[in-house]
């Protein structure tokens, strides 16, 4: 039996390692190497190394999306800083990632103090860190005290847990060392009860709404998937046999293959049919539903006809509920629905159509819509998506492959809230480890460019994950909404929306992953099936598409 003593570092990865957690993602630091230490000699939980801090945390927001919570482990000021952009995601789109760092120890700020020493990575305020973390997380805590520190890592975990969202630990550098008591218990969401006066209203009004429309919908988001409630909406979905759609962030929240399921909406991206029919419904039902300005549109027309509940509201037009809980309310509406004679209505169901147009002829140059029909025709057949993630990050393709049809659920990952370019590439590591699945990413030339170096964390983890890069050497998406003429034959680029041209092939080797360039349908053919058999390597493809190649769905966002 070990005598070593029982750390501040050993309390957190103890409570960690209770709530699931098996990996903490990381970039070293001197002053967090008493906690490096003591991750190194735990039994449980492995340190996965990446090479830039945004990196790391787009991995653990990655994990933390499919396993529930995840970990990222920062040097003070630098890392931390680096990590602040993936970290807003988490916070926006409701991912639990657990932020580790630490900062100068006791003594260096009793020399800060008395000699004015500025140390390395500080601005001098030594809550620096905090300030700004505070904006993307819902706790941070500064552990100063060994003794407080059981309290104020639980009181942190709680709040992750609860509300799905990022929270702050940092110890000063020597108190991750030191001895502490053992943990009291089990951690569990703590979450406010609903008003059960406003629950009840709440639903009595929407079955009273859903029953009187003509045309109802159900409208699903993201936090569906966070709160664990995807079985309850379906059986939701089965009971009262509504037609339902997703927002472009809960893509696959559910089974799309379902005859209820009329296609994702993004607004003016959306399948052709699909819109019309969201529009046109009289009663939307949006569940767990965060809704951008992708959704303006939807919003300006029928506003007072949408019962919105998620974590933060609760309203049937502009009627407002307080404190109402969305797992209570999913409960209490399938009760409601259970006694109520006027569901199930089988007679709302409209026909479905294709997922994606033809690919073409091999011999054709390759294009947004000719990759995605690809891509889609080739998972259909070898069933891809039961054991891989489609990940898409804010590019042309995002809204492209908004209009796949008929994925199976959790077969879709997006950073679409948010929208940080780079996403997609960053996380594919925390999705492979915190899921098993293979990823497969699409990335834009000008996000995968800034995350390039991510190829180099996916391949140390032996990671077979597949990225393919729309070569195209443009920031397409940014220039079609400043000046979509550029797409005109006669019409130029701005400057500021160009990019470098890379060797991808020559970069992949770099990294220690497969590297791949296709320009035809039939070369993309050809390689989909090798790649399905890379054994435990990245691959990179470049994708080489036409600069003016303007995806249909964007240019319907941008002339909307």
């Amino acid at each position: 039996m070990s005598s070593a003593p029982f750390t501040v570092a050993d309390y957190l990865l103890t409570r960690l390692k209770e709530l699931g957690l098996t990996k903490v993602f990381q970039v070293p630091g001197d002053y967090v190497s008493n906690f490096m230490n003591a991750l190194e000699a735990f039994d449980g939980i492995d340190a996965v190394g990446e090479v830039y801090e945004m990196g790391a945390a787009y991995a653990a927001d990655g994990y933390a999306r499919v396993h529930g919570i995840g970990a990222v482990s920062l040097q003070y000021g630098v890392g931390t800083f680096s990590a602040v952009n993936a970290i807003a995601g988490s916070f926006v789109e409701r991912a639990s990632v657990v932020v580790i760092s630490a900062s100068p120890s006791t003594q260096n700020r009793e020399r800060a103090r008395q000699q004015h020493v500025l140390f390395h990575h500080s601005t001098g305020n030594f809550e620096a860190d905090r300030n700004v973390l505070e904006q993307v997380t819902v706790a941070c805590e500064i552990i100063s005290d060994a003794r407080q520190a059981p309290w104020q890592i639980d009181s942190a975990l709680i709040a992750a847990i609860t509300h799905r969202q990022p929270v702050y630990l940092e110890a000063w550098k020597d108190v991750w060392g030191l001895e502490c008591s053992q943990p009291q218990g089990t951690l569990s969401p703590a979450p406010r009860p609903s008003n059960p006066d406003a629950l009840k209203l709440l639903v009595d009004n929407s079955v009273k709404r859903l029953a009187e429309a003509k045309k109802p919908l159900v409208l699903l988001g993201v936090e569906v998937m966070r709160y664990g409630l995807q079985d309850a909406v379906q059986r939701l979905i089965d009971g009262c046999q509504l037609p339902f759609s997703t927002t472009l962030d809960a893509k696959t929240v559910l089974d799309e293959s379902q005859a209820p399921f009329i296609g994702t909406y993004a607004g003016p991206a959306s399948r052709l049919e699909t819109s019309p029919q969201v529009l046109d419904a009289d009663c939307i039902l949006a569940i767990g539903v965060i809704f951008t300005d992708d959704y303006l549109d939807l919003l300006g027309k029928r506003f007072e006809q949408i019962i919105q509940v998620n974590c933060d509201l609760a309203r049937t037009g502009a009627e407002y509920y307080p404190n109402v809980r969305l797992p209570d309310y999913v409960d209490s509406l399938l009760k409601a629905f259970d006694l109520d004679p006027r569901f199930p209505r089988k007679d709302v169901f409209l026909p479905r159509h294709p997922a994606l147009l033809a690919a073409g002829g091999p011999g054709d140059a390759l294009g947004y819509q000719s990759f995605f029909a690809s891509l889609v025709e080739f998972a259909r057949e070898h069933r891809l998506w039961d054991s891989s993630t489609l990940i898409l990050g804010e590019s042309s393709s995002l809204y492209v492959a908004s209009n796949i049809q008929d994925m199976p659920r959790n077969g879709f990952l997006s950073d679409a809230i948010w929208g940080s370019l780079g996403h997609e590439t960053g996380c594919a590591l925390g999705v492979a480890l915190g899921s098993g699945r293979r990823p497969v990413v699409v990335a834009g030339d000008g996000g995968f460019m800034m995350v390039s170096q991510s190829l180099a964390a996916l391949a140390r983890n032996k990671v077979n994950a597949i990225v393919f890069v729309m070569s195209n050497q443009v920031y397409a998406i940014e220039q079609a909404f400043v000046d979509i003429k550029a797409f005109d034959a006669d019409g130029q680029f701005a400057p500021f929306d160009t990019l470098p041209s890379l060797d991808y092939r020559a970069l992949a080797q770099g990294y220690g992953a497969l590297g791949y360039q296709v320009t035809t349908v039939g070369e993309l053919q050809a390689l989909l099936p090798k790649l399905l058999a890379i054994g435990d390597r990245p691959a990179l493809v470049e994708v080489k598409i036409p600069e003016k190649d303007l995806a249909a769905q964007i240019k319907r966002l941008a002339e909307d």
